[in-house]
C-alpha cells in the first residue's frame, strides 16, 4: 500500500515539467485555429497567463458585441487581427514562443472583473517568467494608446516584447494611389488645354500686372503690419498716410489699374480702329472712364489728407 504515494512523489518533478509543455501545445492549437489568434474565455486566459509560463503573451480587452456599443473596440480590432496575422508568418521557433489573444467582455466578465478593467480595448503584454526568455519580471505591461488605432505603431511596441521583429507591412492603400493616378491624369489632360494658355505671352504679362497692382497698392504693408480687413465702424478706407485697411487695397489697386487700362486702350487699341465713328465714340468713352475714375482717385486722396482742397469732378 505505501508503493502506489511513493510512486506518486517520485513522479510529481516530471509532472510539473511536462504541465508547461503540454500548456503550450494547447495554446499552440488554439492559436493555430483561430489563424493566429486564440480567442479567449476566463479558463483559456488563466492558461495563458500561468505563472509558471515559458512564453510571453498579448492579449486584447475588448467588447465587440453591438449592444455594448463600443465603437474605439471596433475601430480597433481590424489594427490588432492583422499584427496577429503578421505574426502567424514567423517561423514556429518563434510564433510558438508569444501568443497574440482577444477576450471579448462577454466571454472573460470575471477576467474584467479581476484586472478592474472598466473600458475597452486594453492591450496588455505578459512576458515569459521561466525559461530563456524570462525577464524577472512578472507583472504585464500596458500598450500607449496616444500612438492611435493604427497597425504599425502596435507592431512597433509589441516587437519589443517579442522573441524576433513582427513582420508586419501596411498593405496596398488601393484608394490613396487611385486618387493620386486620377489626379495625374486629370492634370495631364487639363494641362494638355491650358498649355497654349500657359505659353502665351499675354497671360504672363497680364499676371505681372496684377500682381504689381496688387503690390504697389500696399499689400505687403498691410501684410507686415497685420491691418484689419475694415474698420470697426465699417469704414474701408484708413485716415493718414501710415494707416490702410485690407479692403483699401482692392480698392486702389481697382482704380489704378482702370486708369492703366483706359490709357492702354486710347494708345493701343483706339488707333487701330477702322471706322471713323467708331474710333470717336471709343475715344469719347475711354476719356469719360478716365476723367471718372481719376476723380474717385482725388476723394481717396481727400479721405486719406484732411484738407486736401481740390476736387475734379465729384
Amino acid at each position: 500500500m505505501l508503493l502506489l504515494p511513493l510512486l506518486a512523489l517520485l513522479s510529481l518533478p516530471f509532472t510539473r515539467a511536462a504541465s508547461p509543455d503540454a500548456a503550450r501545445q494547447k495554446l499552440v492549437a488554439l492559436a493555430a485555429a483561430g489563424g493566429g489568434l486564440i480567442k479567449l474565455d476566463a479558463a483559456s486566459y488563466d492558461l495563458l497567463t500561468a505563472p509558471n509560463r515559458d512564453w510571453s503573451a498579448s492579449i486584447e480587452f475588448t467588447a465587440l458585441d453591438p449592444r455594448r456599443r463600443c465603437a474605439p473596440c471596433r475601430e480597433f480590432n481590424p489594427s490588432w487581427n492583422a499584427v496577429a496575422k503578421a505574426w502567424s508568418k514567423t517561423p514556429q521557433a518563434h510564433r510558438d514562443n508569444h501568443f497574440f489573444a482577444t477576450l471579448d467582455f462577454d466571454q472573460g466578465q470575471t477576467v474584467f472583473q479581476q484586472l478592474g478593467l472598466s473600458s475597452a480595448p486594453v492591450v496588455y503584454v505578459y512576458p515569459a517568467t521561466e525559461g530563456p526568455r524570462a525577464t524577472g519580471k512578472t507583472a504585464f505591461s500596458k500598450y500607449d494608446f496616444s500612438h492611435g488605432f493604427e497597425a504599425e505603431p502596435l507592431a512597433e511596441h509589441l516587437s519589443n516584447h517579442t522573441p524576433i521583429r513582427i513582420p508586419y507591412s501596411p498593405p496596398f492603400d488601393w484608394a490613396r494611389w487611385t486618387t493620386i493616378a486620377s489626379g495625374l491624369l486629370a492634370f495631364a489632360v487639363t494641362l494638355r488645354f491650358v498649355a497654349p494658355v500657359l505659353q502665351s505671352r499675354w497671360t504672363w504679362a497680364i499676371a505681372c500686372i496684377l500682381v504689381s497692382l496688387v503690390m504697389t497698392s500696399g499689400y505687403m504693408f498691410t501684410r507686415i503690419r497685420n491691418s484689419p480687413f475694415m474698420g470697426g465702424d465699417g469704414s474701408w478706407i484708413a485716415g493718414g498716410f501710415q494707416n490702410q485697411f485690407g479692403q483699401e487695397v482692392q480698392v486702389v489697386a481697382l482704380v489704378y489699374g482702370t486708369l492703366g487700362a483706359s490709357f492702354l486702350m486710347l494708345i493701343m487699341v483706339i488707333p487701330y480702329q477702322t471706322s471713323a465713328q467708331r474710333q470717336r465714340f471709343q475715344i469719347y468713352l475711354w476719356s469719360a472712364i478716365i476723367m471718372l475714375v481719376y476723380s474717385i482717385l482725388v476723394v481717396l486722396f481727400k479721405v486719406k489728407n484732411r484738407g486736401y482742397p481740390f476736387r475734379l469732378l465729384l
